[in-house]
C-alpha cells in the first residue's frame, strides 16, 4: 500500500503532522489558562470573601466565648477588672453532656429549697403547676400544692373577682404584687425572676452556684456599704441579697444532708430545668434523629452505589467502519 502513496502524498501528511502540532500544544495551553483564571475568579469573588469574613468572625467570636479574651490583643478596660466579678469554675453537671439528663431527684430538692428559701423574694412566672408533673412529683402532688395557694378570679355572674384553690394550669405564685412593692420590701433592690436566670447570666449554672456559695468577709482595702454583702462573683462586689443557704436550713424528705453546697446543687438544678424544661426530650428526639439520618444516609449510599455501578463500570467501545474498496 505504501509504494501505491506519491512522493507529494508524503510532503502533504508531514506538513499536516506540522500544523497540528502547535494546535495541541495551544490547546493544553489553554486548559491551563482557562483553569487559573477560574480559580483567580472563585478567589476574587465577593462570595468567596463574603464566606471567609464570616468564618474569619465566628471564629473570633467563638474563641472569645470560650475563654474571654484573644491571646494577641490586649484588652483595655475603663473600669477595673473586679468591676466584673471573678469568672466562676466549671463543674460536672450532670446534664452537661450531650447524651446527658437532668438529675430528677435532685431537680425535686431544688424545688424545696425554692420553694423553702428563694420564692419569699424571687418569683417563678413561667412555670406552672403541672410542669412539675412527670418530672419531680406526681399529679397528686402537683395538684395538692397547687390547691394551698388562693389565686384571684372572675368575674363571677355578679360581675365580682372572688378567690379559689390553685389548679396545675395556674403559673407559681409571685411574691410581691408589682414591682415597686419588691424594691420597697427590699431596701430598692428589685429580686430578679428566677425562670430564665441560668440562661440570662454568663456563666450559667456555674455562676449561680459559685454566687450562692461564694459570701466571704470583704478583704482589707475593701468597703462595702451598710445593707450590702460582699461577693467576689457578683459584678463589683457588693451584692444586696445576703447568704441565704445555710447547712441544716432545709431537712430533705429523701434524707440527703443538707448542706450549704448541696442545697446550692439542687436549686441550682432545679433552676436549669426551669430555664429549659425541654431539654431531656430535645435530646431524645436528637439520638432520634441522629439514628434515623444516619440509617437513610448509609441507605442512599447503597442505592447510588448500586444503580450507577452498572452505568460507571460500562465499557464503550467504537468499531470504525472498514474501508472495503482497498
Amino acid at each position: 500500500m505504501l509504494s501505491r502513496l506519491s512522493a507529494g502524498a508524503f510532503r502533504k501528511a508531514a506538513l499536516g503532522a506540522s500544523r497540528n502540532t502547535p494546535r495541541s500544544s495551544s490547546v493544553r495551553f489553554a486548559s491551563s489558562n482557562a483553569s487559573a483564571s477560574a480559580f483567580e475568579s472563585v478567589m476574587s469573588s465577593r462570595a468567596t470573601l463574603a464566606s471567609v469574613s464570616l468564618f474569619t468572625a465566628g471564629t473570633v467570636a467563638w474563641y472569645t466565648h470560650l475563654y474571654g479574651s484573644l491571646p494577641f490583643v490586649g484588652e483595655v478596660h475603663a473600669s477595673h477588672l473586679s468591676d466584673e466579678g471573678l469568672h466562676p469554675a466549671s463543674y460536672p453537671w450532670p446534664h452537661k453532656g450531650i447524651l446527658d439528663s437532668f438529675d430528677h431527684a435532685s431537680i425535686r430538692r431544688g424545688y424545696q429549697v425554692y420553694r423553702e428559701v428563694c420564692a419569699a423574694c424571687h418569683s417563678l412566672d413561667r412555670i406552672a403547676w403541672r410542669n412539675l408533673v412527670g418530672v419531680s412529683h406526681t399529679v397528686d402532688e402537683a395538684r395538692t400544692m397547687a390547691e394551698e395557694v388562693e389565686y384571684t378570679d372572675g368575674p363571677n355572674s355578679e360581675g365580682e373577682m372572688f378567690q379559689r384553690p390553685g389548679k396545675l394550669a395556674d403559673y407559681m405564685p409571685a411574691p410581691y404584687p408589682n414591682e415597686e412593692a419588691a424594691r420597697a420590701s427590699n431596701g430598692g433592690a428589685y429580686p430578679p425572676d428566677l425562670s430564665l436566670i441560668i440562661k440570662a447570666r454568663h456563666g450559667g449554672a456555674d455562676y449561680v452556684f459559685s454566687l450562692l456559695t461564694g459570701y466571704i468577709d470583704p478583704p482589707a482595702g475593701v468597703e462595702i456599704r451598710e445593707g450590702m454583702n460582699y461577693n467576689p462573683f457578683f459584678p463589683g462586689g457588693a451584692i444586696s441579697m445576703a447568704r441565704v443557704l445555710f447547712d441544716g436550713l432545709v431537712e430533705y424528705d429523701d434524707g440527703t444532708p443538707a448542706t450549704t453546697s448541696q442545697m446550692a446543687k439542687d436549686v441550682v438544678e432545679f433552676l436549669s430545668w426551669a430555664a429549659e424544661p425541654e431539654h431531656d426530650e430535645r435530646k431524645k428526639t436528637g439520638i432520634k434523629a441522629v439514628i434515623i439520618m444516619s440509617t437513610l444516609f448509609a441507605l442512599s449510599l447503597y442505592v447510588k452505589r448500586f444503580k450507577w455501578n452498572v452505568i460507571k463500570n460500562r465499557k464503550i467501545t467504537y468499531s470504525p467502519p472498514v474501508d472495503k474498496t482497498h
